[in-house]
């Protein structure tokens, strides 16, 4: 049961990486570097290196 739950969280973290970058990475790691580099890397980067770094720390 727990993996089913684990794969779920998964899941949606993968699905907010893509759609939200910072929220996903705020979901695994909270407020701290990663989420701050995140935004930083969203708002300038054109979105897509947000998504690619959300999704390298949420995997």
């Amino acid at each position: 049961m727990s993996t089913t739950i684990t794969n779920q969280n998964t899941l949606l973290k993968v699905v907010l990486a893509i759609l939200l970058p910072p929220l996903a990475v705020f979901m695994d790691k909270g407020i701290g570097t990663q989420f701050f580099l995140n935004v930083v890397l969203t708002l300038i980067g054109f979105w897509i290196v947000g998504v690619i770094h959300a999704l390298i720390v949420v995997l």
